[in-house]
């Protein structure tokens, strides 16, 4: 008789909701210093709710998250039950100058427990400061379109495009976009997100 209340629940659940939406990041996922609706995740979730579209977004940014905690985080929000998973991890990898072959690793294992759910992924670029010298540089943002390619999934290039670098896009901080910031970085990623669904 449980199992059947547990199974009722579970399809009320994703009966509600055409599609859920899981956005796995760091702080610019997050909204660091913004109010949860200023985040791009919602501005996503607002846009495809303007369309019609029935869906759930859920937002699993965390500030200062590394690719090492993927796995284990994905492995949580797989119960959810996810229609796509966005995933963009790896910017704290990079600024840190973490091994790049332990963040391919790191972000390999939650594109395949991904995969094995049955979850699409968009997976999403990103591009380290000039100052950390071009050989870095290059290797972190080839990182992501060997990735791409190895799983043939679709990739934002670089979440920050039209964002990094531009003072009236960003907070006092130049690193964390402010509002209108994310307003541009959720138009970046909904031209390749709303084919997934």
């Amino acid at each position: 008789m449980r199992f059947f209340v547990i199974l009722f629940i579970l399809f009320s659940l994703t009966s509600v909701y055409g599609k859920t939406i899981v956005f796995l990041g760091d702080s610019l996922t997050e909204g660091y210093q913004l109010a949860k609706e200023e985040a791009y995740p919602s501005l996503i979730e607002n846009e495809l709710k303007l369309k019609k579209m029935d869906v759930k977004v859920i937002n699993a940014g965390e500030s200062g998250a590394t690719s090492a905690s993927g796995p284990k985080k994905i492995k949580w929000y797989l119960k959810s039950r996810p229609d796509v998973l966005v995933l963009a991890l790896g910017a704290n990898d990079g600024l840190r100058g973490l091994s790049l072959s332990e963040t391919e690793k790191n972000l390999s294992l939650v594109i395949d427990m991904a995969i094995e759910a049955r979850v699409k992924v968009l997976l999403i670029g990103m591009k380290m400061p000039i100052n950390y010298g071009e050989p870095y540089r290059t290797q972190f943002q080839n990182l992501f379109k060997k990735l791409a390619g190895k799983f043939k999934l679709e990739l934002v290039p670089f979440l920050l495009e039209g964002v990094g670098g531009r003072p009236e896009m960003n907070l006092t901080d130049g690193i964390h976009p402010n509002p209108a910031g994310h307003k541009v970085m959720a138009k970046t990623v909904l031209k390749k997100l709303v084919p997934l669904l």
